[in-house]
């Protein structure tokens, strides 16, 4: 039995030999347990974040843990797929315009990969013009909105503004997250729905997905 804690710890601590360790063990079964490898991961991240918000981590330690989060979702990412026996098919993600923070997009496009979605990264300081153009162009219907300012918020709005002002807002569902995102951000925006962490964003992905 692996020890799950341990790795919520190591990720907590950003011990990489550690955490890609466990990782690797996971998957010498065939990946049976790697959701609940992930959810560990997660939950190591969250200490991460908490560690930042007291000042005893910094950005680099925030970029770090990223770059670690996804390299330990691209060993289980097979058995995750295995497990889930489907594609989720394909989505848009990216960061607002105006806003230049990657790293929780970075962190939540690892674990949307590794439960199956094929994600169109346009990046960061993403214009609404570009996302309603990629969306059409690729038959998307599922759109991430990523935003650590709270300028992304008035970015956003204007993004679901641009995809009723092209007609296809009905055709498409907008999920949001971010640090200044609540219920009350999400009513603003118009968005469909609003997540602060990868397993809730992925939970609601996945039933949008379902339901097309």
């Amino acid at each position: 039995m692996l020890d799950y804690e341990a790795l919520k710890e190591a990720m907590g601590d950003l011990e990489e030999d550690v955490v890609l360790e466990i990782m690797n063990k996971v998957m010498e079964d065939g990946g049976e347990q790697a959701g609940q490898a992930m959810k560990a991961c997660q939950e190591g991240m969250n200490i991460v974040g908490e560690r930042f918000a007291t000042q005893e981590y910094f950005v680099s330690d925030l970029i770090f843990s990223g770059e670690l989060m996804n390299e330990a979702m691209d060993i289980i990412r097979p058995a995750l797929l295995k497990s889930t026996g489907e594609s989720m098919g394909k989505m848009i993600l990216c960061t607002v315009e105006g806003d230049l923070h990657d790293i929780g997009k970075n962190i939540v496009k690892a674990m949307l990969e590794a439960s199956g979605f094929s994600v169109i990264d346009l990046g960061i300081d993403v214009k609404p013009s570009d996302i309603v153009r990629t969306a059409k162009e690729e038959g998307i219907t599922i759109i991430g909105l990523s935003g650590v300012l709270t300028l992304a918020i008035d970015a956003m709005k204007a993004t679901v503004e641009a995809f009723k002002d092209a007609g296809m807002r009905q055709d498409v569902k907008i999920i949001i997250g971010g640090a200044p995102v609540n219920q009350a951000v999400c009513d603003v925006v118009g968005a469909d729905s609003w997540a602060v962490n990868p397993a809730d964003t992925i939970k609601m992905c996945r039933e949008w997905s379902h339901a097309a």
